[in-house]
């Protein structure tokens, strides 16, 4: 259960999310299920992403829903406890990967060198966040990464716009992209959910080679 490949297929695009206000966590699961991406990977960076998730959970139903910036076992039991349905973290330690491999939900664990995903690799999980990605070496690092570790497949988040997805999801050893593009603050702050939606859309159309 631990191992996220399903999670990668869900959608070319991951939202990374950050609610200040639970009040808008629904409509805004809301609008992008409305723009064909159902999963949603909403960062615990807030005092209220707790409540958020819960909300989301028991009303939009339909979206994939994750939960991000998992740092420590007790947020991991946290946001499996509100709802979240898969666990991403920016990067893992030996005792934070043991705990949330204990959850009955997919886990997401972050990597940026070689050597982490081995480690991550060794515990049985071929499919990893690559983060920050753009700061890390981009598409250029994940591609040389393929040559010697084919069977990974990672979700490349941090740094990646609409114009620069295209370029990591072009790679054979990427499944989908995290970006927070698709929420931008402005339109939140202003609930226009519509354009989420659209940003949405255009997440959706994306191919993957």
């Amino acid at each position: 259960m631990a191992n996220a490949t399903g999670v990668l297929h869900v959608s070319p695009v991951i939202p990374v999310v950050t609610i200040d206000e639970p009040q808008y966590a629904v409509p805004l699961a809301r609008a992008l299920a409305d723009g064909g991406v159902r999963i949603i990977e909403l960062t615990l960076r807030t005092d209220s992403a707790l409540e958020s998730l819960k909300r989301i959970a028991n009303e939009v139903p339909d979206i994939l829903l994750g939960a991000g910036t998992i740092l420590t076992p007790g947020q991991a039991d946290a946001a499996v406890a509100a709802g979240a349905q898969f666990l991403v973290s920016p990067g893992v330690t030996p005792s934070l990967l043991d705990h949330m491999l204990a959850l009955d939900v997919p886990v997401l664990p972050g990597v940026a060198t070689v050597g982490e995903v081995m480690a991550v690799l060794e515990r049985g999980l071929d499919t990893m966040k690559f983060f920050p990605a753009g700061p890390a070496g981009g598409p250029e690092y994940l591609a040389a990464i393929g040559a010697p570790i084919p069977q990974v497949r990672f979700c490349p988040t941090g740094g990646i716009s609409l114009n620069s997805a295209p370029g990591y999801l072009a790679l054979p050893n990427v499944s989908c992209v995290g970006g927070s593009w698709l929420t931008p603050r402005s339109a939140i702050e202003n609930q226009d959910w519509q354009q989420i939606t659209q940003l949405a859309q255009g997440a959706a159309s994306l191919r993957v080679e």
